[in-house]
């Protein structure tokens, strides 16, 4: 059947026909030509953009009911000009906005003024620029108040603008960050007072209230007891490539940054995030969206809560109450989200059935990259995800999606508990041939509960997980996975190299994991393999056939309902020749990662 084709060029414009010689100036445009093909589709709908960058107004919204959904068997294709041949182009979308009326100050620092904008990311020249903060935490001897903080160092008062201030928390608990905003700072000749934002800081007492008498001691645990990360003041710009942003001119906020050698006002080209959502869905169906790099996005609720309190994943306190967590007289409790809220993304669909996104370049976003919610038959496939503040890929509630061939590093710049993939309670999902390297805590996390069932995490590479923080691994399972062995979870041909930080397990079912197999994989140079005891304990948990570098504990008496079979130590020192020398590892080996860019 013939295709339906249009075209879209930055040199186009949106009253043309979105003909090849005379295309549409926008996607906008083109979105609604579409939308009046659609009911009467004979062929596929193909929109093709010519090379170039697309700044967004507004989100880009697919909605079934508008008819932006393919039908009559045939799909709507949005994509690169020449995608998959050797003529493809590149082509921006870009929820951010160029920064010109920079000015220089006599200590070289650029300045331009933004509005009411508050950016918590910045790019330049295409490269993130960070923000500028203080190395070490609070100056001084720190003591911890009701509202705040006291240190006997007066410096904290030369800070300028500090309700603009954010202080974090990494390893508040080892797996958590949390980031929380200063009201105020007061002081005299001999000490300085740190009021924090509320509620945020109250609500973070609560949540992190812990006791880890596995530690030794009295269990007493305070991860709030000060900060070790200062972010966003214009007096810790002493490095090139940073930036802040402060409030305290009256016409609005001033973005400051000291600019990298070589870098020259009217030459380098600074991008501020606008955007929260670069692209959303909502019941869309047969759709397909290829060869798009997906760029500057932000999110600000952080901004709007007075922090960002994290718990584990994705997951944070927002809302409701805190539940406490018994996790045994031997090692203490943990407070949770009753009603935890999860970290959104700068592009999600929302229950899209038969969707494709393939060959995309997702960088520079403030959130999560990409969501998947109660979607169906959606298909994630050879994909980049860098430069993430978030998570890469998350999928919730769905059923047979397919996340293969994607490459996944440098997530969770900014939310560093955020997972490179993360399944939700989903049915059939299969995580198979990715290649991840350099997360800051977990790569791939399963998530089990009532309606989980039948994943499949099959020849992943997972390279440098656990970066910043503790008690995670390579691959994360917690809760049942179904139930039964048969249509439960399948962690098979896995490899998994340099879990960095310590406490770290390569292969971690966690918190009542049930029916799950893991079997064939490959854990080289984490501190533990896998873990046996758990609370709640494992259930129905097999594991096969694996290698590794060293004996779990526990190993000769694993507890009843946990197999542990024909699993093969390995040298640590020469692990990489003596796996490589077994068949069935140089298999695993061969199978692991991306498809065709084997390591």
């Amino acid at each position: 059947m013939p295709e339906t084709r249009f075209f879209v060029s930055p040199d186009g414009r949106d009253d043309w026909a979105g003909s090849a010689d005379r295309p549409f100036a926008t996607p906008k445009a083109a979105q609604e030509a579409v939308r009046a093909v659609t009911a009467g589709m004979t062929g596929d709908v193909v929109v093709s953009f010519t090379a170039g960058v697309h700044h967004l107004e507004e989100p880009l919204v697919f909605d079934d009911a508008s008819g932006d959904s393919g039908t009559n068997g045939f799909r709507v294709i949005y994509q690169a000009q020449g995608y998959g041949t050797a003529d493809q182009v590149e082509i921006e979308v870009s929820g951010g906005r160029v920064i010109t009326d920079w000015t220089t100050g006599d200590d070289g620092v650029w300045t331009a003024p933004i509005g009411d904008l508050a950016p918590r990311r910045l790019t330049v020249d295409g490269r993130p620029a960070a923000r500028a903060s203080r190395a070490g935490g609070l100056p001084g001897r720190v003591t911890k108040t009701n509202g705040g903080y006291v240190t006997d160092s007066t410096e904290p008062q030369s800070w300028p603008d500090p309700s603009g201030l954010e202080f974090g928390y990494p390893g508040v608990y080892p797996w958590s960050e949390a980031k929380l905003a200063v009201a105020s700072i007061s002081g005299d000749a001999s000490s300085s007072t740190i009021i924090m934002a509320q509620p945020a800081f109250d609500h973070a007492k609560s949540l992190y209230d812990a006791k880890w008498y596995g530690a030794g001691g009295d269990g007493t645990w305070d991860g709030l007891a000060a900060p070790s990360v200062i972010e966003n003041n214009v007096a810790f710009l002493t490095e090139p490539g940073t930036f802040a942003v402060s409030r305290t001119d009256a016409e609005g906020h001033v973005l400051h940054y000291r600019p990298r050698p070589g870098e020259k006002i009217g030459k380098t080209v600074a991008v501020v995030p606008m955007l929260e959502t670069l692209v959303s869905g909502q019941d869309v169906h047969d759709l397909v969206l290829r060869g798009f790099t997906f760029t500057d996005a932000t999110w600000y609720g952080p901004t709007r809560t007075g922090g960002y309190l994290h718990y584990h994943g994705n997951a944070r306190f927002e809302r409701g109450d805190f539940q406490k967590i018994d996790l045994g007289a031997d090692v203490g409790y943990v407070h949770v989200p009753a009603e935890p809220v999860q970290l959104p993304a700068n592009v999600s669909l929302t229950s899209a059935r038969r969707v494709t996104l393939e060959g995309n370049h997702f960088t520079r976003l403030g959130a999560g990259a990409l969501l998947i919610e109660n979607g169906t038959d959606v298909e994630i496939r050879a994909n980049v995800f860098d430069e993430i503040s978030g998570s890469g890929i998350a999928v919730h509630t769905s059923t047979r999606v397919s996340v293969e061939d994607n490459l996944v590093h440098h997530i969770g710049t900014e939310y560093r508990g955020s997972p490179a993939v993360l399944v939700v309670e989903s049915v059939e999902t299969t995580v198979a041939h990715n290649e991840i390297h350099d997360v800051p805590h977990n790569g791939i996390v399963v998530t089990g509960g009532e309606r989980a069932r039948g994943t499949q995490v099959i020849s992943n590479l997972v390279e440098r997980s656990m970066g910043k923080l503790m008690d995670g691994g390579g691959i994360y399972l917690s809760a049942p996975q179904g139930s039964s062995f048969a249509g439960g979870a399948m962690v098979r041909g896995n490899v998994i190299r340099d879990v960095l930080t310590s406490y770290n397990f390569g292969l971690y079912a966690d918190y009542g994991a049930a029916w799950i197999t893991v079997l064939g994989n490959i854990v080289h140079r984490a501190d533990i393999p896998i873990t046996l005891q758990v609370g709640p304990p494992l259930e129905n948990v097999a594991f096969v056939g694996n290698f590794w570098d060293t004996l779990p504990d526990g190993y000769d008496t694993p507890p009843a309902t946990v197999t542990v079979a024909g699993n093969t130590v390995l040298p640590k020192e020469s692990f990489d020749e003596a796996v490589r020398a077994v068949p069935a590892g140089a298999d695993i080996l061969a199978q692991a990662g991306r498809r065709g860019l084997r390591r």
